[in-house]
Parts: C-alpha cells; structure tokens; sequence
C-alpha cells in the first residue's frame, strides 16, 4: 500500500493531519520531504528581470499598444 499524507514534526514525533488506515504496530517506510520554503531571500524585480530571456524588437516599449493590438503585420516592416 502506497499514502502519501502530510505530517507535522511536534519535536518527537510525525503526526499525521489525516487519518491513516493502518494497524497499530504496523512498520512503514518514511520518505521525508519539507514543505516549508527555504529561507532565500526572494529576487527583486530587477534581478528576475535581468534573468528572464526575452527576444524582440528593440523599439519594444515605444510601440507596445502596436505590437499587442496590430498595426504591424510584419516584425521586419519595424526596420524599413
């Protein structure tokens, strides 16, 4: 039989947050993984910015509502 169930650790010992139909004295296999995040300290705006690879027109940003909306039927029609 194979659960996967969640558990708090009070110090001592696992207890589980839902029921578990098993048998008292019956031994089981523990494979622990947290759920609580790490302690990192979150990226900036900046940083998630810089990290993200985006391709496009180098005029992006001037012709936005363009890009998004239409009026430019061709990405190379922006050069000429």
């Amino acid at each position: 039989m194979r659960v996967e169930l969640n558990a708090i650790f009070d110090g001592k010992v696992l207890l589980p947050e839902e029921y578990v139909d098993l048998k008292p004295n019956t031994r089981v296999k523990i494979i622990i993984e947290s759920t609580e995040p790490e302690d990192k300290k979150p990226l900036s705006f900046l940083d998630t910015a810089l990290n993200v690879d985006l391709d496009g027109p180098y005029d992006w940003s001037a012709r936005l509502e363009e890009y998004l909306y239409g009026g430019i039927n061709d990405v190379n029609d922006v050069f000429q």
